[in-house]
């Protein structure tokens, strides 16, 4: 710290003339994990991560799906449908590793074979649109060894399905890729005490405040479905995602892994993250091909822009922490002059300090390093300077105003991610219903008779129509009028948020450059009041022997 006497150079003298007679070298170090391990270690250190992945799905006969189709795929077996007589045979698939069926006690035991419990299941589903099975697939911690994962996936079928009446077949897939996952297929029909497939619901009438039957203008009476499973009630998917995180959070403890999982969204757990967009099956197959895909490259952009987020956050909360702790030391000593360290002063300690430190190597290295330092410390002067800082407790408001400036950006970044993730979707589902609409207008002809005509061309067409549906179904939930759909106005806007976004971005590196030159500054400081620290204690030991 300047002494006493001593005169406070100001910023704009501290100019690359005024340090030619200096020389020293120091490398920036970029505190993010702790103050001696830099950031770029830090971001490249590769550390095991329980990921979490729990998705729920319903597999429908309406959708163009079949269970015996899920189970022979899942199970990588050959089995014959026997609603419809189509064989599928995933024999040549790899990468199964464990299956297995779990049932409840009062279920007959031949449905511990594969086709014969899922054929029972297409058998006794008349509806053209009858919901076969709920699948369930979950990420499994790596960190587990195989027996683990078995036993993981078993106790929490066994917890939360098969204890409640359904049949679980589960399987684990695992290529060797780093991706161990689990597929969960369970029956959606209760059994009967005698082992029998019972009704889901029931109807009930609704009464009016008389207690009677209300009759409607067709002369039938009102009412209403109950559920008398409670397995489709809508919390259950809460219920289960978070016993999945907990009951493998208690396999991962008992392994003796650090690592834990959260069911929670990264807004439930106070992580203000960009979230990224749900890729769906043809992305992920199109990008593992190499292929890039719209909504491959949106996620990369997300991805990227939080790693960024990340680093500023992480530089910054340090060095206010470092901040802090300087000022609260500099408050408890009660010698120290009243102001705020003036940094010309600490800049021009600095350049001393690496000046003596030098001296013991040759004359070139000495000219080298001094060439060197005086660029670092150029820069530190030039970004003060121009933003009319000088002291300690100015770069700490310097400091807070970047804060704002990035998480500000990040805030306008998130908002045009999220408009972007909804136009995709407008833009594929409108799309999808334009290309197939005609294939769904001459179904409609052709439900006027002619049955068997019409069957198989809504066979020979179903996925086009199920594509039409979905995104007819899409539409009519998100837009009030779909007679015209302005998908060109769409993708203008996309390009136009895209091309926004990529801008967001630049002054997001502008930031991390602005913090990396703080850190910069931080290092040069740290030094200098290092060295000023014997000095002042050497300062009062003669001024107590002159008192004496």
């Amino acid at each position: 710290m300047p002494q006493t006497g001593e005169a406070t150079l100001p910023l704009r003298q501290l100019t690359l003339s005024t340090l030619l007679c200096t020389c020293g070298k120091g490398t920036p170090c970029y505190a993010s994990y702790s103050l001696s391990t830099s950031l770029n270690d830090a971001l490249t250190e590769v550390i095991p991560i329980a990921i979490y992945h729990c998705n729920i799905s319903i597999i429908s006969r309406g959708k163009g799906k079949s269970a015996v189709a899920a189970a022979a795929y899942r199970s990588g077996e050959k089995i014959t449908n026997e609603w419809d007589g189509e064989i599928h045979d995933y024999t040549h698939k790899g990468g199964v590793v464990h299956t297995e069926i779990l049932l409840p006690p009062h279920a007959p035991p031949s449905f511990s074979d594969r086709p014969t419990l899922w054929n029972s299941v297409e058998l006794y589903e008349k509806a053209g649109n009858a919901q076969l099975a709920r699948e369930i697939d979950a990420a499994l911690p790596i960190e587990l060894s195989r027996e683990e994962q078995i036993r993981l996936v078993r106790e929490y079928c066994s917890s939360q399905f098969v204890s409640k009446g359904m049949c679980a077949d589960f399987f684990i897939h695992d290529k060797g890729d780093g991706n161990p996952h689990c597929h969960i297929m369970l029956t959606m029909r209760p059994l009967d005490e005698r082992g029998a497939w019972a009704a889901k619901s029931k109807k009930e009438y609704d009464l009016d405040e008389n207690g009677e039957r209300i009759r409607l203008p067709s002369g039938r009476y009102k009412t209403h479905k109950v559920d008398l499973t409670g397995w489709d009630d809508k919390g259950n998917a809460l219920v289960w995602r978070k016993a999945w995180a907990d009951i493998s959070n208690a396999y991962l403890e008992r392994a003796g892994s650090p690592e834990r999982i959260d069911h929670r969204s990264n807004a439930e757990r106070g992580i203000d993250e960009i979230p990224t967009v749900h890729m769906g099956v043809a992305a992920c197959q199109m990008e593992k091909k190499g292929i890039t895909t719209e909504k491959g490259e949106l996620n990369r952009n997300i991805q990227k822009a939080n790693r960024l987020i990340q680093e500023i956050r992480a530089q910054i909360g340090k060095l206010k922490e470092w901040l802090a702790g300087l000022l609260a030391a500099r408050e408890a000593a009660p010698e120290q002059p009243p102001q705020s360290p003036g940094l010309a002063n600490l800049l021009m300690k600095y350049l001393s300090v690496q000046k003596e430190k030098s001296r013991k190597y040759s004359q070139s290295w000495q000219r080298q390093h001094a060439a060197d330092e005086l660029k670092t410390v150029a820069a530190a002067v030039s970004y003060l300077s121009e933003r009319g800082i000088s002291t300690l407790a100015e770069l700490d408001a310097a400091l807070s105003s970047v804060s704002d400036k990035a998480f500000s950006i990040r805030e306008e970044m998130k908002a045009s991610e999220q408009r972007m993730k909804k136009l995709q979707k407008l833009i594929e589902n409108g799309e999808n219903y334009l290309q197939y609409k005609p294939i769904h207008a001459e179904l409609k002809k052709l439900k006027n008779g002619w049955t068997n005509k019409r069957d198989k061309y809504e066979e020979a067409h179903r996925a086009e129509l199920t594509l039409w549906s979905a995104a007819s179904r899409y539409l009519h939930a998100n837009l009030t009028d779909i007679k015209t759909l302005p998908i060109s106005k769409w993708k203008q806007e996309y390009a136009d948020l895209k091309e926004q976004r990529d801008t967001d971005y630049t002054k997001l590196k502008a930031a991390r450059a602005e913090v990396a030159e703080l850190q910069k500054i931080r290092k040069c400081v740290d030094i200098a009041l290092k060295a000023e620290q014997p000095e002042q204690t050497q300062n009062r030991t003669k001024r107590h022997e002159q008192e004496r």
